[in-house]
């Protein structure tokens, strides 16, 4: 009895002592890695990465849209092709027949795209989620992407 508790103590102690040192060393890493994770600071990042408001030489365009009038998997593709980032707030996709997404707060950087859910869904980076019950894209129409200032950037046929 007395070998048994000594053995329940020695298991208890070791159990304690390997929590208490993935902890501190997690803890140390999370110190060492915090600012490879926390967002860049806009104000000081230099005037090449700094987003701009629309110019001339964007170089935005509509990738694909898949799932067209299927609504679980309806998906509208966004890609910057451009050089510089693209603050895409305001930005909008719209058809013939009247539907319209607006993009919220979002900047595009070089090489980057971002994926609209016609569904719903949580925001991410790269997923926006429109929120409707019904699809809002059918084979063969039109859908343009248009900036704040109401210019069209980009059409794509959808096949």
């Amino acid at each position: 009895m007395s070998q048994a508790r000594r053995l329940l103590f020695y298991l208890l102690l070791n159990a304690f002592i390997s929590a208490l040192v993935t902890g501190t060393i997690l803890f140390f890493y999370d110190r060492a890695h915090r600012a490879d994770c926390a967002p860049a600071d806009v104000s000081s990042a230099p005037a090449a990465l700094t987003p701009s408001p629309v110019s001339g030489d964007i170089k935005v365009d509509i990738v694909s849209i898949l799932g067209a009038g299927i609504i679980g998997s309806e998906v509208v593709v966004v890609e910057n092709k451009g050089e510089n980032p693209i603050i895409m707030t305001g930005w909008y996709l719209k058809d013939a027949l009247g539907n319209t997404y607006t993009f919220p707060q979002l900047t595009l950087y070089k090489g980057g795209t971002v994926m609209v859910h016609t569904a719903s869904g949580a925001d991410t980076p790269t997923d926006l989620y429109w929120g409707r019950t019904a699809p809002a894209w059918q084979p063969g129409e039109q859908v343009s992407l248009y900036d704040t200032q109401g210019v069209m950037r980009a059409q794509y046929s959808i096949p």
